[in-house]
Order: structure tokens, then sequence, then C-alpha cells
């Protein structure tokens, strides 16, 4: 099913500007969707004036931020039944106590580099909504990250595009390859933080 949508965006369907926005609203909450898979393909397509990169980036922050927000509210609203039945494994549950001891020290800079984390980010923003983080500081946050990771991921792919005009198949690679990097790099970086406090 996946594999079609991101089709659809490939093939620069009208509908792909919807699939970009609904990967990642999903993907705010159910961190299996691949929305940066979605972005970065549309980002490469726009490179042959198929899809408009502006609407791109929109349609992904404005997704990324509903997303976001509705995983907010879950947690707000229904906090402990979910995160019983969605973070019973050893792995989620130390990643929802990273993120409620991370938005009582730096919130605001914990949702935004949070954006960046697939699963991550469900868990903060789960989390800020169990805690009863304050929405308008959460929304501020959180506006500011999905944009900026909409603008990453279009323009990782529009760019990779560009160098690859004739055969875009290579530029997604690139792209995609890079956007690992960058996710891998942050995971990194945080467990060689985590890991020197502990020492």
């Amino acid at each position: 099913m996946f594999d079609q949508l991101t089709q659809l965006v490939a093939e620069a369907s009208a509908w792909a500007y919807v699939v970009v926005l609904l990967f990642a609203v999903v993907d705010a909450v159910l961190p299996v969707v691949p929305s940066e898979t979605a972005v970065i393909t549309a980002g490469v397509v726009a490179v042959s004036g198929d899809l408009s990169l502006p609407v791109v980036i929109a349609a992904a922050a404005v997704g990324a931020f509903a997303g976001d927000n509705l995983a907010y509210g879950i947690g707000r609203r229904y906090g402990t039944r979910v995160t019983d039945r969605f973070f019973r494994g050893e792995k989620a549950k130390r990643r929802l106590d990273w993120a409620s001891t991370k938005l009582e020290e730096r919130g605001g800079e914990l949702i935004a580099v949070a954006r960046f984390i697939p699963g991550g980010r469900t868990a903060v923003t789960l989390t800020a909504g169990l805690t009863r983080f304050p929405w308008r500081r959460f929304a501020v946050f959180d506006a500011i990250a999905a944009l900026i990771w909409a603008g990453y991921a279009a323009l990782l792919g529009y760019f990779g595009g560009q160098a690859f005009e004739h055969q875009p198949w290579k530029g997604l690679l690139v792209a995609l390859g890079i956007a690992f990097a960058v996710t891998l790099g942050t995971e990194l970086v945080r467990w060689l933080l985590r890991r020197r406090r502990r020492t």
C-alpha cells in the first residue's frame, strides 16, 4: 500500500501533494509510514516541474504540524492508555522516559530535534501531551520544526534530482542516503551524549 502511494508521488499525480501531507500526518502518530521518502520523492519530481517545490514543502510542513499536534492531543487526552498499549516494549518505554526527562530540561529544543528522529518524534509529542507541556509553546516550536523538516527533505530530493537530472532514481537514492545518514548521525550523537553523562 505504501509503495503504491509513493508511486503516486513519483508519477506527479494530482494526488501527490495530498499523499505527502497524509504521510506526514500519519507518520507523526504511527512511525511506520515513510513520510521522508514521500517528501524526498516529491522533491526529486519537482526538478522536472511536474510538482511545485514550495507546495511540496507546504504540504509536508502542514502534515507534520497536524500529525504532531494530533499525537500531542492523543497524549493529553488518552495518555496512559495509549502508552500502555503502543509503548509496551522495553525500548519504547526507555524512549518515553527519555522524552519526559528531556521535556522538563529543554522542552522547545527537544521538540525541534525530535522531528528528525523517526519514532522519537512520536514519543516526544505523545509525552508532551501526557505531561501537559504548554500547548502554545509546543505549537510554536513544532511549527518551526515542521517547516525546517519539510524544507530539508524536499530540498534534499530537489538538489539530488538536479544533480542526476537524466537519472532521477540516482538522485533519489543519494537523497535517501543523506537523510538516513543524518538520522543515524543524530541517533549516534544522542547515544554518545547519554553515555558521557553516565560516566
